[in-house]
């Protein structure tokens, strides 16, 4: 399945010959990503962010790439310096990274490394991991939007006890509450404005789900967290009015004693999954006191906040992307030890000549979440 210039079009290209270091695969499924349908509309905007970054190979919209950053296939053909650490026909996933040379390119992404939208890729050996015995490729084909996920609770440091609420139930979205469940954290919110979305939602685990129209996931958190200034500077005078009663005790020691094992105001965590103008900014303004915020969604135009406000709430903002070869792995065995059932997030399959129409489905935000990919699909 080749893009070009917006237009998605099956073709032969010739078989990938597994150079130094690389292996080839026999695709098996490979996940349609959000990131996918955005840049099949606008890469540019990506591919100049990516060279601002070091990464001047992002694909353009006059380019002919194959995508498919999300997949599993089976060993078929090693390269030359390959460890030929698996048998052919091993199930495998991998980063979706891999070397030319001294270059690093990224899968599915870029011209210089066709994705798994293909009945064979390449992949580096290094960056490969064998799958589980008894995991089905449907299921292993999440491992990297579920790594994606994984990394993002990572960043935002959740405690069990935290109260967690996830904005905009897209995949990610999705993925994020698996993971949270899955972490054991108590009590999970989730806000999406379409029916179908949530209820995925429901399925993926959360505890409370709501329709932001009609009621707000802020008063969904409890009595917990801290909502006003005033509140805020209560407590501390609260706090410092009981201690200063007790003759004899330090107060100033026994309020860092006490604020090192977690007592004190304490905010939500906050993933934004939705990537779209203005919601960062609607949630800086809504979210509780001392939140912890970690923006998920990838907003491709230019956006704007009020520090003045993030500042005054003490808002912690932090920007999520990717994640490192030990989270891939960490997710990969979570599923496969069925830590956490990723099925609810598995909407579809087509064939290479299904992808176009599977894109356009994934934009209406309707029931569907993930689509999958079989190349061999007839």
């Amino acid at each position: 399945m080749v893009l070009h210039e917006g237009e998605l079009g099956v073709a032969d290209v010739p078989q990938p010959t597994p150079g130094p270091g690389q292996v080839r695969l026999r695709v098996t499924r490979a996940g349609i990503c959000g990131s996918d349908l955005h840049v099949r509309v606008d890469p540019d905007v990506s591919a100049d962010v990516a060279a601002e970054v070091g990464y001047p190979d992002f694909m353009r919209a006059k380019q002919r790439v194959v995508m498919g950053h999300e997949f599993t296939g089976a060993v078929d053909a090693y390269g030359p310096g390959c460890r030929r650490r698996w048998r052919p026909g091993q199930a495998v996933v991998a980063l979706p990274l891999i070397r030319h040379g001294d270059d690093i390119h990224m899968i599915g992404l870029s011209t210089e490394a066709p994705g798994a939208y293909a009945e064979y890729m390449l992949v580096a050996e290094d960056a490969a991991m064998p799958v589980p015995a008894g995991l089905p490729p449907d299921l292993a084909a999440l491992t990297e939007p579920l790594a994606v996920a994984y990394h993002a609770v990572r960043r935002g440091e959740v405690a069990r006890r935290d109260p967690a609420v996830v904005i905009g139930c897209g995949p990610i979205g999705l993925a994020v509450i698996l993971i949270l469940k899955a972490l054991g954290v108590r009590h999970v919110v989730a806000s999406d404005y379409s029916a179908g979305r949530r209820e995925l939602a429901w399925a993926c685990g959360a505890d409370v789900v709501v329709d932001p129209a009609v009621e707000s996931p802020w008063e969904m958190l409890g009595d917990g967290p801290v909502t006003s200034a005033p509140e805020l500077y209560g407590t501390g005078l609260d706090a410092l009015h009981a201690l200063r009663s007790v003759p004899g005790l330090p107060w100033w020691s026994a309020l860092t004693a006490a604020q090192r094992l977690g007592a004190g105001p304490r905010g939500a965590v906050v993933f934004e999954c939705v990537g779209v103008p203005g919601v960062i900014e609607e949630i800086v303004t809504r979210a509780p006191f001392q939140s912890r915020v970690v923006v998920v969604g990838v907003c491709m135009r230019p956006d704007t906040f009020r520090p003045t406000m993030a500042s005054n709430k003490e808002i912690d903002l932090r920007f999520s992307f990717c994640y490192d070869p030990a989270e891939f792995r960490a997710t990969l065995h979570l599923v496969a030890r069925r830590k956490l059932d990723p099925r609810p997030l598995l909407t579809g399959v087509v064939g290479l000549d299904g992808v176009a129409g599977a894109f356009d489905e994934l934009g209406r935000a309707g029931r569907h979440a993930k689509i999958l990919v079989d190349p061999w699909l007839k």
